[in-house]
């Protein structure tokens, strides 16, 4: 479980000169298409520890902030996975579950498990630090039919939580056989660390939407003809989390095909 050559780094720059106009593109001019979008989950396997993986970060954190994609509203999550941390950098925002989850990636697109890796909606792969594929494939991906899904914030719960209503509409590409898994996410922004050892030594790196949280809510029911799911999830902030720069994503998963149907998210009001 590694991470591809030094030549990516190289790839991803010359790609970076072919597609600046894709990446020049203004947060502005997002807004202004932003009718009609349809949710598109990105999910960006990296490390600290791994010297390819920060101009994927940068990239991610262009692709959420700017929303250059015509047609997609891209949710991104940013999850570090642990298996760099024997070389020197323990990645403090590192975990076995996001490496478990990368895991199950692989076994389903067959190929091992590498940083830095893109995941769209669950059913594509590629290298992460690659702007081109990554518009293509979001693009591709905002054309595909969506699930429905509401997320309603409710009042403050007891110090530290937050109630949110969620509702899941009718589902849309549920393959026969499979359970389509509701899931709740927590992201936070602003994130960066001074890296002292391994390949980044020397470097801060910044984060975005790098996932703090992830558990399952409940399971969507196929046979209903409106709303699939609904209920409430009570989640719990963490006391070093910063709540201005947090959001609570839901997503649908398919269990065994991994193909995301649809997602929404939302920002904690601090």
């Amino acid at each position: 479980m590694r991470h591809c050559s030094a030549a990516a780094a190289i790839i991803f720059f010359a790609l970076l000169l072919v597609c600046s106009p894709f990446l020049a593109k203004t947060k502005a001019q997002g807004a202004a298409a932003g009718a009609g979008r349809q949710p598109v989950v990105i999910e960006l396997f990296t490390s600290e520890g791994c010297s390819s993986c920060p101009p994927a970060d940068t990239l991610l954190q262009q692709l959420e902030l700017q929303q250059p994609v015509a047609g997609a509203e891209i949710i991104a999550l940013e999850e570090h996975v642990d298996y760099w941390n024997h070389d020197g950098w323990t990645d403090p925002f590192s975990s076995a579950e996001w490496t478990q989850r990368q895991q199950d990636y692989a076994a389903l697109f067959k190929n091992d498990p590498y940083t830095p890796e893109l995941v769209v909606d669950g059913h594509s792969q590629f290298v992460g630090n690659n702007p081109r594929k990554a518009e293509f494939e979001i693009e591709k991906a905002a054309h595909d039919l969506k699930t429905e899904i509401a997320i309603t914030p409710g009042n403050a719960e007891a110090k530290g939580s937050q109630r949110f209503t969620v509702s899941v509409g009718k589902l849309t590409q549920n393959r026969a056989g499979d359970v389509a898994e509701v899931w709740l996410a927590v992201t936070e922004d602003g994130l960066h660390s001074s890296v002292s050892l391994g390949e980044n030594a020397g470097r801060v790196l910044h984060h975005v939407a790098t996932l703090r949280s992830l558990r399952k809510i409940g399971v969507a029911d196929g046979n209903q003809a409106s709303v699939s799911f609904t209920g409430d999830a009570i989640v719990k902030f963490n006391s070093h989390w910063d709540l201005a720069n947090l959001h609570v994503t839901i997503f649908v998963q398919e269990k065994k095909g991994r193909e995301i149907l649809g997602a929404a998210s939302t920002k904690i009001k601090s």
